[in-house]
């Protein structure tokens, strides 16, 4: 098992705030850093449910996404297969 952990910033597109996103992603496969550093950069806006689906549509394995907004801790666990 292989688990990946990256650090990543989007805009939320109800108030406009910078949220910082905190992706841990779990695979069997290895998955290319680089693909990483892309998929999250490629993400400007978003809600974070959606973000967590384009991110396993993208990445496959098994993530977890943990960010804060406006005091709410939101977790989101996307399993692959």
């Amino acid at each position: 098992m292989n688990i990946y952990r990256h650090t990543f910033a989007a805009v939320c597109p109800a108030d406009g705030e910078t949220i910082i996103y905190r992706l841990e992603l779990r695979s069997a496969s290895m998955i290319h850093v680089e693909h990483i550093k892309t998929a999250t950069a490629l993400i400007k806006r978003g809600w974070h449910e959606q973000i967590a689906d384009s991110l396993s549509e993208t990445l496959g394995g098994d993530q977890t996404i943990i960010a804060t907004h406006q005091g709410v801790e939101i977790e989101t666990v996307r399993l692959s297969g």
